[in-house]
């Protein structure tokens, strides 16, 4: 009887050290419950029994993290992201997990404990953290996670270190600086879009191999950066100005994902893409090769209608509707022709020879409008023009290039001047 009764106090007492071995190292995110190895009678629990245990179990482990996770308090309040356009398409325990990360990244922490259970998606609300906040230019945008019932250790990777950081932040507040030396106190809102529109375009060249090509050190430091890297420079350098600049994400043509942005002015949105305004994109498409500082305005303040013809955003959130052209460069610079008048066109040619213009240019509502344009420009009008630049400027030749953006129902026309 006494040996009888040893054997079962070691049972017993064997079955409590693998539990408790268990727990262990599921608290340490090694979660391979269903591995459990029991001794003795045990093993001949039948399934329906051994799924009930390893319930039980994962329940104390649960229950053992939740007591031990001590989440830090959190300073970053809701005010600070009220008008974050992305923050606002989140649910309010979204928001609570956006507003975590953002305090994590700021202190370059390498692992953020978050309220994000095993149903929420801490990944997608990083994503819109990072779209909404251009300045987390250290942010790498892959991230790991380890992920329990109740909540998430998010691990974020950064591009570089604390000092490497802050070395890199005051070249972005000097180039931010030397930007700003240009933004007159009377400007108005258009004046300053259009400023950081033709900045960016004029200080930064396209490039694929550029480094931290997707956030804005390489745009306003660097020089070089690919549309991710425009876009969020535009957020940026706009943010600073105290004008809203959403930055949008999809596809355009040519390219398989694209990011460009809407931005807000005088209450109503409208839609810009910085990257598209660099004349290497319509010298490819065109296959000429054009003057080094000519901008191409087609992509500034313009409506859903022109984004549109070569753009396609994400579905994923509703952007702001941008349905009004009363900002569209070519009407505000009267290089809009609603009808086509032969003279009225040639004299406004003229005109910009006499004037020493590098360029003319004119845009047409519509394709059919363009097209018969276009044929009698090219056929008529530029000899005609050509004629005026030699008599102006006694050239015995004169060379001249034109450009046909059927896209836009535009027409360019560039004149040589000679040596």
């Amino acid at each position: 009887m006494p040996d009888r009764d040893r054997r079962r106090k070691r049972r017993k007492r064997r079955f409590r050290l693998t539990g408790c071995l268990c727990i262990l190292a599921a608290a340490a995110g090694v979660m391979v419950l269903g591995s459990l190895v029991l001794p003795g009678t045990f093993r001949q629990i039948g399934s329906a029994l051994r799924a009930a245990l390893d319930e039980t179990v994962e329940e104390t482990v649960n229950a053992t993290i939740r007591q031990e996770t001590e989440f830090p308090e959190l300073t970053v309040t809701a005010e600070e992201s009220e008008s974050d356009f992305y923050y606002l398409q989140l649910g309010e325990e979204e928001q609570l997990i956006y507003r975590e990360l953002l305090q994590g990244v700021r202190n370059m922490e390498e692992s953020i404990l978050l309220h994000a259970g095993r149903e929420d998606r801490p990944e997608k609300i990083y994503e819109y953290l990072l779209y909404d906040r251009p300045e987390l230019f250290w942010c790498a945008g892959s991230s790991r996670m380890t992920v329990y019932d109740d909540h998430t250790e998010f691990c974020p990777d950064y591009t570089c270190t604390p000092e490497e950081k802050a070395e890199k932040q005051l070249r972005i507040d000097e180039a931010v600086s030397a930007c700003m030396e240009e933004v007159a106190s009377g400007m108005s809102e258009y004046d300053k879009i259009r400023y950081v529109y033709e900045y960016l375009i004029e200080t930064v060249d396209y490039d694929e191999t550029a480094p931290d090509n997707q956030n804005i050190y390489s745009a306003l430091a660097g020089g070089r950066s690919v549309c991710a890297g425009y876009s969020r420079a535009a957020q940026y350098l706009l943010g600073e100005l105290g004008i809203e600049c959403i930055y949008v994400v999809g596809t355009a043509q040519g390219q398989e994902s694209h990011a460009w942005n809407i931005v807000n002015c005088g209450e109503a949105y409208y839609q810009m893409d910085v990257t598209f305004g660099d004349p290497v994109f319509l010298s490819a498409e065109t296959g000429e090769e054009l003057p080094e500082n000519i901008i191409n305005y087609d992509y500034l303040c313009c409506t859903d209608e022109v984004i549109l013809l070569d753009h396609t955003p994400s579905r994923e959130v509703a952007y702001p509707v941008c349905d009004s052209n009363d900002l569209d460069y070519y009407r505000l610079n009267g290089l809009y022709y609603d009808s086509f008048d032969a003279q009225i066109i040639l004299e406004a040619m003229n005109s910009s020879i006499y004037a020493g213009e590098e360029m003319f240019l004119c845009k047409f509502p519509s394709r059919e409008v363009y097209a018969g344009a276009a044929a009698v420009m090219k056929e008529d009008l530029f000899p005609k023009a050509a004629r005026t630049l030699a008599s102006v400027y006694g050239l015995e030749s004169v060379k001249y290039t034109y450009i046909e953006d059927e896209t836009h129902n535009k027409i360019m026309v560039f004149w040589d001047y000679g040596s």
